[in-house]
């Protein structure tokens, strides 16, 4: 029987990733492990000599990223072969290989570390040999995935994953069985867009000084027409300071927050200041993508806290806005110089 005992290098894995245009936020991954197939074979009454159930798996997916949490994903994977021997030397083999289509949902325990869960349909191919006689099915089915994602260098990501697939079925020539299939591996993935690396774990080889250093809020405003969500120029290079400190500082934030003027409902300004703040986070979000979900704070608060009077239309003017905001925050700066060698 196949164990698991698969030990790869990174360095033999990454050749076969393929690499594509910058600005994008797809990925592009290869995956290899073990595969292991339950209830197979259980509507056959022999004298089972050998049953094998367990095979390498692999193959090859693609997705993209709609949000930070959230990934459309499609891949293809080959399950591996099932033997049954028997003691007359007459066997069956059965081959399986999927085709996936998921949602892949994603909570950044950090900016390095994501823990996953993919759910969605797999169109399987089964083919099996008995008694010299070949036997195919195709069916839909339903597939599970859970694990652990890890952020490398230069856009180089891993994975620890599971992946299970629901009562496969193989029906032909008056042949029936049914199983599920499972497997376990190490994903390689490359993924256009995604920030750089940070090294976190350099020490600096000569140390002189280390003091802390407050760097001050950010703060300033996006105007919004009346009754309009619309982010009407491009925020990006305004908003860059704030992109910059929180990629750059790991306790840094960010707030978001819609405001209207107090024409109409409150009930309806307040939905509308909503949408206001996610349309400015919608325009940044290819900068975000490796920014931890606790560090990016958006709201709306209608009416509330106006900047100016709303008697007045230059008043109320002021008030249609979105406010961005960063608190001040202290880092600690490290002042370097040789260590003088003793004589």
């Amino acid at each position: 029987m196949f164990k698991f005992r698969i030990v790869l290098p990174f360095a033999f894995l990454i050749p076969c990733v393929v690499h594509a245009n910058n600005n994008d936020l797809w990925y592009l991954g290869i995956r290899v492990g073990s595969t292991h197939h339950s209830d197979i074979f259980s509507g056959i009454n022999k004298n089972v000599s050998l049953l094998d159930n367990d095979d390498i798996g692999g193959g090859l997916f693609t997705g993209y990223n709609i949000t930070p949490w959230f990934a459309i994903e499609t891949g293809y994977t080959w399950l591996g072969n099932t033997e049954l021997d028997f003691n007359n030397g007459d066997g069956i083999k059965v081959k399986s290989q999927a085709i996936d289509l998921v949602g892949k949902f994603t909570w950044h325990t950090n900016d390095y570390i994501g823990i996953y869960a993919k759910l969605g349909g797999s169109y399987i191919y089964s083919k099996a040999k008995y008694f010299g006689t070949d036997f195919k099915d195709n069916n839909i089915n339903g597939t599970v995935g859970a694990g652990f994602e890890f952020s490398l260098k230069d856009n180089l990501l891993a994975r620890l994953e599971y992946q299970y697939y629901h009562d496969i079925e193989l029906k032909d020539k008056g042949y029936h069985d049914n199983w599920n299939s499972q497997f376990y591996g190490l994903s390689l993935i490359y993924s256009w867009g995604a920030s750089d690396y940070k090294d976190i774990s350099s020490t600096p080889r000569y140390v002189d000084k280390v003091y802390t250093s407050r760097l001050k809020e950010l703060k300033f405003d996006i105007p919004f027409e009346f009754d309009d969500a619309t982010v009407t120029s491009n925020i990006v290079d305004q908003m860059s300071p704030v992109l910059e400190r929180l990629k750059n500082e790991d306790l840094s934030k960010i707030y978001i927050t819609g405001y209207t003027d107090s024409t109409g409902k409150g009930s309806y300004n307040k939905k509308l200041s909503e949408r206001r703040a996610n349309a400015v986070y919608d325009s940044v979000r290819n900068d975000l993508l490796n920014i931890s979900d606790s560090r990016i704070i958006i709201k709306g608060e209608g009416e509330a806290k106006p900047r100016a009077s709303n008697k007045t239309k230059d008043g109320r003017a002021k008030n249609r806005r979105v406010e961005i905001f960063s608190p001040s925050i202290d880092t600690e700066v490290i002042i370097q110089e040789p260590i003088k060698n003793d004589k």
